[in-house]
């Protein structure tokens, strides 16, 4: 009896290559699916770190703007006699404009300057401790830092107030504190804000007061911080609250110098990520305060983010 033989046929040619086509397809489209998902995680990471950055960076500055002009329980009063400086000279020096803008305050000891500011690359201001990127708003700062220290935990290396009412002294942390009567003792500090480039990245730094080494510290703070425009909260009628805003141009010598005029800052920050996208194309124009900046026409993404800081020792000088 024979056995009935079933015979199996293979693809023919043509089915072959449909089949290879349509699996070109298939990998094409897949292919296509992963690249945009690639796309848009890179997309999304660079725009949590543009927030993020821009967030952190306007939290360091908001909290320390905020206080300038903080000296203890002698905050609301303007300096005059009632003011001793025992602190060694400060080398490197950061002397902004005006006859009283160093670290420490001079003598006679009125118009000394706790804010300042100017624009780096435009006019005549300038401060020689420091190579801010030209077109970028620098601020410089003087106050107490809290919370007070008792003499046993002071830092040797670093300067202190001691305040009470009427008097202040600034002295050496390694040196024995002042004897003044009821008085509680702050480091003080002097800070300046200005952002330098560190090869091809935007970095926001501060330079901060120390013995020994002056206003040589350097504090690298936030990366992608690529340009910083500050704008003055201006007080005219003296009822506490701003009445305009102006860039730091038009702020005037007797401003700075009795302070109590400047309420307010509103604080702009242009932050931009600090690796390329070849995928994208930055045509876009910024509003940074009362400047546009831009377009680039570069692979970088960009985001402006800004905060208003009411100064709360904005009268301090009030009585000037």
């Amino acid at each position: 009896m024979l056995k009935k033989i079933t015979l199996q046929a293979g693809l023919s040619l043509v089915e072959l290559m449909v089949a290879m086509l349509i699996s070109l397809f298939l990998t094409a489209g897949i292919f296509s699916m992963f690249s945009m998902s690639s796309s848009n995680v890179t997309t999304t990471s660079q725009f949590n770190q543009l927030q993020e950055n821009g967030r952190i960076a306007l939290a360091i500055m908001d909290r320390d703007i905020s206080q300038v002009g903080f000296f203890g329980n002698d905050t609301a009063r303007p300096f005059y006699a009632n003011v001793t400086v025992s602190a060694t000279a400060v080398i490197n020096d950061c002397v902004g404009g005006g006859a009283n803008n160093g670290s420490f305050p001079s003598n006679p000891f009125s118009s000394f300057r706790y804010l300042w500011g100017y624009e780096a690359g435009v006019g005549p201001d300038v401060l020689a401790c420091i190579t801010p990127k030209s077109g970028t708003d620098v601020i410089q700062l003087k106050r107490l830092v809290g919370p007070s220290v008792l003499p046993a935990n002071m830092n040797a290396t670093r300067y202190y107030g001691a305040v009470a009412y009427e008097n202040i002294a600034l002295f050496n942390g390694n040196a024995v504190p002042p004897v003044i009567e009821n008085s509680r003792i702050w480091e003080y500090q002097h800070h300046v804000y200005y952002i330098e480039n560190d090869g091809d990245i935007p970095i926001l730094k501060r330079r901060t007061l120390s013995i020994g080494n002056g206003m040589n510290n350097d504090e690298q703070l936030v990366e992608g911080i690529e340009n910083m425009r500050i704008l003055y909260g201006v007080d005219r009628n003296l009822d506490g609250t701003a009445d305009s805003y102006m860039p730091v141009q038009n702020v005037t010598a007797p401003m700075w110098d009795f302070g109590h005029q400047i309420v307010a800052l509103r604080i702009y920050l242009l932050v931009r990520s600090t690796r390329k996208d070849n995928s994208y194309n930055n045509n876009v124009k910024y509003t940074v305060g009362d400047k546009t900046i831009g377009p680039f026409n570069d692979n970088y993404r960009r985001k402006v983010v800004s905060s208003t800081v009411v100064l709360n020792n904005s009268m301090f000088s009030a009585s000037h």
